[in-house]
């Protein structure tokens, strides 16, 4: 099976301008490819995740890769799926940002000689001179089609700013050069910006008579409709500062069984032919399953050793059985202890497991937090520094916890 076959297979091709074509160019090799990551925080997050898959995948198929660092468009901001427009930024920020996305990215595409180029929009936007850009390439884009594209329909009723407008217009610049000075023939991106990408190969047409390519990733969705990649407490980032290897792994294990066998298809590296094989297992086994899945992404993110910890530390927590030293970990100074103990309440502020010791105490009333495994029935419970010794778990509702230990 070629890899065109393959991202079909896996349910990863959501949209394509020239099936034909593409299919060829990325079978043979043939497809130098771009997909745009505007730096929007400091850390990719799983909503990124299948698009670096996807270059993965193709890279090692042969094609070349171009990652483009939104850090022009990154002053504007994608209204595609959005409400109300996005925080505006400045240039120190966009800057960093982009600097962090790279060192990330680093891990999933290889970027030596005659490999991956990574380049910035900033480079070439910034520089633009607004009277020049209305008359070569405003002049090929109309409003009214503008408007009825689907990444503005929804911003419509709110309102949708002229700043925000030009985003459109940016992409398919983005497009045009890098095709003219890369020679980019394809752009990939997330089925949200069909019509961002529609209007880029339309550009590249009008301004050099060639053809370019558009295709779409399907968008990763729950078995309810809503986009994975969230939790409680928002983004699922890859940055393990941000999200711990042990809550990323964490992430994925409570994936609901129904969005499992999806989620190794077009996630994985796992073979098609072992998952055909993997889909067979009984339903006792949705467990496996769930720790396969979980285990396979966090090595990709985080690494193997990083994997194994988190696979060993949700089997403590879960089972009873395995290391429990690489659960995330908050070390209570003796200072923090009153005549040799500190309050539940207390101790859950400091393991940001709530906010406030006010939102810790409603949770203890509510019957949400357990301590060590046992479920916490008074506000009044004191933790003493002997227990913290030897290590407490702490869990609130069913799946957020945190180990604490007295500082040494």
């Amino acid at each position: 099976m070629q890899i065109y076959e393959e991202l079909k297979a896996r349910g990863l091709i959501a949209q394509v301008t020239d099936e034909p074509q593409i299919r060829e160019l990325i079978n043979n090799g043939g497809a130098k490819f771009y997909i745009g990551f505007d730096p929007t925080a400091d850390s990719l997050h799983v909503g990124h995740f299948m698009a670096l898959c996807l270059m993965k995948r193709l890279q090692m198929a042969g094609n070349k890769p171009v990652v483009l660092l939104g850090g022009g468009t990154g002053f504007i901001g994608d209204p595609s799926g959005r409400t109300d427009m996005r925080a505006m930024m400045n240039a120190e920020t966009i800057q960093h940002n982009c600097e962090c996305f790279k060192k990330q990215m680093e891990r999933f595409i290889d970027f030596g000689e005659g490999k991956a180029v990574a380049v910035n929009n900033a480079d070439w936007l910034l520089n633009l001179k607004y009277i020049d850009m209305l008359r070569d390439v405003g002049v090929c884009f109309s409003v009214n089609n503008m408007l009825r594209a689907e990444c503005y329909k929804q911003r419509m009723e709110r309102g949708l700013s002229f700043f925000e407008l030009n985003y459109m217009i940016m992409q398919a610049y983005d497009f045009l050069h890098l095709h003219n000075e890369y020679g980019c023939n394809m752009q990939f991106g997330g089925d949200d910006q069909w019509s961002n990408m529609l209007a880029g190969t339309d550009l590249i047409r009008r301004k050099t008579g060639q053809d370019a390519y558009a295709m779409t990733i399907t968008l990763l969705m729950n078995s309810e409709g809503k986009k994975m990649g969230k939790t409680a407490k928002g983004a699922v980032w890859l940055d393990p500062e941000k999200t711990s290897p042990f809550e990323f792994y964490q992430y994925w294990r409570n994936t609901d069984d129904k969005d499992v066998m999806k989620c190794l298809r077009m996630l994985t590296f796992i073979s098609l032919e072992e998952l055909a094989e993997i889909e067979k297992w009984e339903d006792s086994r949705i467990n496996e399953k769930k720790e396969l899945l979980a285990y396979e992404l966090t090595k990709l993110v985080h690494g193997e050793a990083e994997a194994q910890k988190a696979k060993e530390a949700s089997r403590a927590l879960f089972a009873g059985t395995g290391d429990d030293s690489n659960m995330p970990t908050t070390e209570i100074s003796e200072q923090a202890l009153e005549s040799g103990g500190i309050l539940l309440p207390e101790l859950m502020v400091a393991c940001g497991l709530a906010a406030s010791k006010t939102e810790a105490r409603r949770l203890i009333q509510q019957g949400g937090v357990s301590v060590n495994e046992e479920k916490a029935d008074s506000i009044g419970r004191v933790i003493t520094a002997q227990e913290l010794q030897k290590g407490v778990k702490l869990r609130r509702g069913k799946k957020v916890f945190r180990r604490a230990v007295l500082k040494s």
